[in-house]
């Protein structure tokens, strides 16, 4: 009874903590969209509005993970939320973009589903803004494939292409390389559709999620 009244403790303390990173990354979220509002620059602007919806990005996991008892995350109720903030980006520039989730991510370690979210915030996002851009009725599509070996996460657009040898060099692809390679151990490969669009497949190794999960659930002594 003594080892179950700890373990509750300490699941509402973790859940307290995630409740409280959120609320104040939202915060952050909150003043970095107040400032790019009222910043003239467009350079400052976009960069504010990138780094807003990286914070929202992270709080999302953080709200997710706060109303569960696992440290475990259903990852497409996370995705579900990142696709909000490509509608915002949508929105804003007054597009007409159809994204849209094809197969399910599963569950996920939480470790994990940070850097996940990351990602595809970017992808679907950069997406968006530019590989749509003055385009009607862009379409996005997200394919996410689970086997026992791999997690594969496909995004696909309608748009104009990757141009013939080019690869972003921003910022954004930086973050989208080393999180993808770094954090989730696994690779990533841009492809242009040929005029027809950009697909970005991210391929994520299942023994290092799996790993994640089990070192998880190794109760402490």
């Amino acid at each position: 009874r003594l080892r179950e009244r700890e373990m509750i403790t300490k699941d509402a303390t973790i859940r307290e903590i995630h409740h409280r990173v959120k609320n104040n990354l939202q915060t952050v979220a909150s003043l970095l969209r107040i400032q790019s509002r009222r910043t003239h620059n467009e350079g400052a602007k976009d960069a504010l509005g990138q780094a807003m919806r990286r914070v929202a990005a992270i709080a999302v996991v953080h709200d997710t993970l706060s109303e569960g008892l696992s440290q475990n995350v259903d990852f497409d109720v996370v995705f579900d939320r990142v696709l909000m903030l490509a509608a915002e980006v949508a929105s804003e520039s007054h597009q007409i973009v159809k994204p849209r989730l094809e197969g399910s991510f599963g569950i996920l370690p939480s470790e994990y589903a940070t850097p996940l979210a990351l990602v595809l915030t970017e992808l679907v996002t950069n997406a968006v803004e530019h590989g749509l851009k003055e385009k009607d009725n862009g379409e996005v599509v997200i394919a996410a494939e689970r086997d026992d070996a791999t997690l594969t996460v496909t995004v696909r657009d309608n748009g104009g292409g990757l141009p013939e040898g080019k690869l972003g060099d921003g910022l954004g692809t930086q973050i989208v390389q080393t999180l993808v390679q770094g954090e989730l151990g696994g690779a990533i490969e841009w492809q242009s559709l040929g005029g027809e669009g950009t697909e970005v497949k991210v391929t994520v190794p299942m023994h290092f999620l799996r790993g994640a999960t089990a070192a998880a659930a190794v109760p402490s002594v």
